[in-house]
């Protein structure tokens, strides 16, 4: 009998039915590693494999089978599922309906969107699967700490799904520290079963998963397999009004293109490559995807054609997102085409997409994959479009801006993949002060007060909060208790105290990322959306790829009342843009100094590509780090990460005046640019290493002592000194400072 017939064999007769039914000839490798760990050991499991590889099968198909041959039947939930999107938890077990109702277990929804009359059922019965989300979970162990040892007594399995999404942040260590809370109160660890396609160490994301669990972590390496892509990649010129833009080929006139205006070149290339198609249009923020959107539906307003575009991002209302996600998923519609941001890169199942499009470079090898992973199901490769647009370089632009960094990072993403099957690799906080505060009052509020020493036990005990140093957290417990966030009973107990308690009684509280306090958007009886600043009435703004008018605001209860008008405009959000790996840089590098053609490269992007190797040779770029850009100016292009970007910069701020540099400016994490006299510029390398071969980097030393660095949600309530700290260990990073100058 062959491995695979041998656990196939284990499997209760509907599973096997249901495998019969769908047609399916033999099990795949990733289910047959599965079923292995979970049948046969008593361990944790980690599953990494490409998307639409049959994760979700893999892990459910043995978690069923133990469940129904327990010969004890479970007295409360059995399965614990936690995903990071609502949507994803709407959607995950569609494809799965039919074997549980064969099971005959229950599967339960739990999230902000579902009625409480549902949510009910489950607390009078518990039983079967609970799908939630980390906030869901946060309420419940605080609001029904009583409840939990009823609700999960004998639970087997916490599937956390989409983990690469919470690696590292802290929404994922949030999920660690709430499972560590219920095994406090149910007396043991249920078996954790993490899924993801796309994780770049292995070994790190299972001692995540694992912390604190007491069990060893399994995580059966992926199988390499060939890649199949279909790629594509076209760059334009804003201010260009020709579809092709490459130099010595004429193009026909504008105004002859059968009987249709153009535009905008780059725009009509990605209406054009999603005409007629159902396909996803991905963005890497909000305003943008509101910007596309609200493009694309000019163009076909333009052209007489049918307005087939949909849009998709955390602030539309939940009815416009399901609606996009209800039409790509119906597989009568032929046409359709939403924009999205990372809402739809993580795993909802939409079905048979004919095309993915990308407008500009994602941030991550990992982003990338994911968004090119929703396309190309049911055995057809994955195929993506990339588009690149940027504003006409002036002639008098100086060096560095007229590289074409977007373009660059896309090629290096796809090459640090296809050549070495790179991802990048989770870092992990060494003081994650904001969720340390955040589950010192959720700890609290569920179980009432606690000396100071047992609250600190508790609090370090957890395994994201472990590295935090007893000392750091006294000086933050202190820190609450004299801001009124704790306060000391007679019995010389802490308790939440008053300022604590206007925090804890939001819905907001918890949620761990952060959040901003947004207005809900109006028309008539239709919620629209939400932005973060109302304009004036009278005024316009875009959401949901349409404009709008304001009729009314209520401040009070956080209200627009609009009205649909004609028109484009653009909207912002706060957020951040993300991290940039090293590895990226220098694959970036290699690709502007070697002379490699990449087939997927359109005319238009292999001439700007050409072009850019062109500058970046009579600059002699490969040859210098430093590069003279005439007068007092030089540029400093390091070819490091984000991190490493961030420190070297502070690093040259300390030290100007040694150094003899000044107005120092940088862009992304691409280049500095500086000034410097006489021949400081020239001596630049030579002065950083001797400062460096000196002193070495303390990254501690370059955070000065008046900053306030807050980035994460409660860092606001954080001692500055401690954010300090946790600044330069968490966000700045010297090593590969010192081995690019070494």
């Amino acid at each position: 009998m062959s491995e695979a017939d041998r656990i196939f064999s284990l499997f209760p007769d509907f599973i096997k039915e249901y495998i019969y039914g769908h047609g399916w000839s033999e099990l795949r490798e990733i289910q047959i590693a599965a079923a292995r760990v979970i049948l046969e050991s008593e361990d944790n499991l980690l599953l990494s494999s490409s998307t639409a590889s049959g994760k979700t099968e893999a892990a459910f198909f043995p978690i069923i089978a133990d469940i129904v041959n327990d010969p004890d039947a479970p007295s409360s939930v059995s399965v614990l599922y936690i995903a990071p999107l609502k949507s994803l938890i709407n959607d995950q077990f569609y494809r799965l309906e039919e074997l549980l109702d064969m099971s005959g277990i229950t599967v339960t929804h739990w999230h902000g969107d579902v009625s409480q009359s549902h949510k009910s059922k489950l607390l009078k019965n518990p039983e079967g699967i609970l799908q939630i989300t980390p906030e869901s979970l946060e309420s419940m162990l605080m609001n029904r700490a009583n409840d939990i040892p009823r609700l999960f007594g004998s639970l087997k399995y916490v599937v956390i799904d989409e983990i690469h999404a919470m690696l590292g942040e802290d929404r994922g260590n949030q999920v660690i520290c709430q499972l560590s809370r219920i095994a406090r109160l149910i007396g043991y660890s249920p078996r954790r079963i993490g899924l993801s396609a796309t994780i770049g160490d292995i070994e790190l994301a299972a001692k995540w998963l694992g912390a604190g669990s007491g069990r060893n972590t399994v995580a059966p390496v992926p199988p390499k397999t060939k890649l199949r892509w279909r790629l594509g990649a076209e760059h334009y010129y804003i201010q260009n009004p020709n579809e092709n833009q490459t130099p010595g080929l004429d193009t026909a006139p504008q105004e002859d293109r059968g009987g249709r205006a153009v535009l905008d070149p780059g725009y009509e290339f990605l209406y054009d490559a999603t005409r007629g198609k159902k396909a996803l249009v991905f963005s890497n923020s909000r305003e943008e995807t509101e910007y596309v959107t609200a493009t694309l539906r000019q163009i076909a307003k333009a052209r007489g054609e049918e307005d087939i575009f949909l849009i998709h991002h955390g602030n539309l209302s939940a009815s416009l997102r399901e609606d996009a996600e209800a039409k790509m998923k119906d597989e009568s519609v032929t046409k359709a085409v939403t924009c999205a941001t990372v809402t739809m890169e993580l795993g909802i199942d939409i079905g048979r997409l004919e095309r993915v499009c990308q407008v500009g470079s994602p941030t991550t090898v990992s982003g990338f994959l994911q968004r090119l992973g929703r396309s190309g199901r049911r055995g057809t490769p994955p195929e993506m479009i990339m588009l690149y647009r940027e504003e006409t370089p002036l002639p008098n632009a100086p060096l560095p801006e007229i590289i074409p960094w977007d373009l660059l990072r896309g090629i290096g993403i796809v090459e640090l993949y296809s050549s070495e099957r790179f991802i990048e690799p989770p870092r992990f906080k060494q003081m994650p002060l904001s969720l340390a505060f955040h589950q010192t009052l959720s700890i609290l509020a569920s179980g009432g007060e606690l000396s100071a020493k047992e609250l600190a036990s508790r609090i370090l005990s957890l395994p994201p909060l472990s590295t935090i140093e007893k000392e750091d957290y006294r000086i933050l417990l202190v820190s609450m208790i004299n801001d009124d966030y704790l306060e000391f009973t007679e019995e010389k107990k802490i308790i939440i105290g008053l300022k604590g308690e206007r925090i804890i009684n939001s819905f907001k509280f918890y949620a761990v990322f952060k959040d901003s306090e947004d207005f809900t958007v109006r028309c008539d009886s239709e919620e629209i959306g939400t932005i973060t600043t109302p304009p004036p009435v009278g005024d316009r703004f875009a959401l949901a790829g349409r404009v709008w008018e304001v009729k009314e605001i209520d401040v009070p209860r956080k209200l627009i009342f609009v009205k649909r008008v004609d028109g484009k405009m653009e909207v912002s959000w706060p957020g951040d843009s993300g991290e940039i790996h090293t590895k990226l840089l220098l694959a970036m590098r290699d690709i502007l100094f070697n002379n490699k053609e990449y087939a997927f490269l359109g005319d238009n992007a292999k001439v700007r590509l050409e072009n850019a190797r062109r500058v970046a040779d009579n600059a002699k770029m490969n040859d210098n780090m430093v590069v003279y850009l005439g007068g007092q100016s030089y540029c400093l292009f390091p070819w490091l990460g984000t991190r490493s970007f961030r420190t070297l910069r502070r690093f040259l701020q300390k030290y100007a005046g040694e150094l003899g540099i000044f107005d120092i400016q940088s862009e992304g994490c691409y280049y500095i640019k500086f000034k410097a006299k006489d021949d400081a510029g020239k001596n630049l390398l030579f002065g950083i290493r001797s400062i460096i071969e000196r002193e070495g980097i303390d990254t501690q030393a370059l955070v000065r002592d008046g900053e306030c660095p807050i980035f994460d949600k409660y860092d606001e309530y954080i001692p500055p000194e401690l954010l300090r700290i946790a600044y330069a260990k968490d966000r700045l990073l010297a090593d590969e400072i010192l081995e690019r100058f070494e």
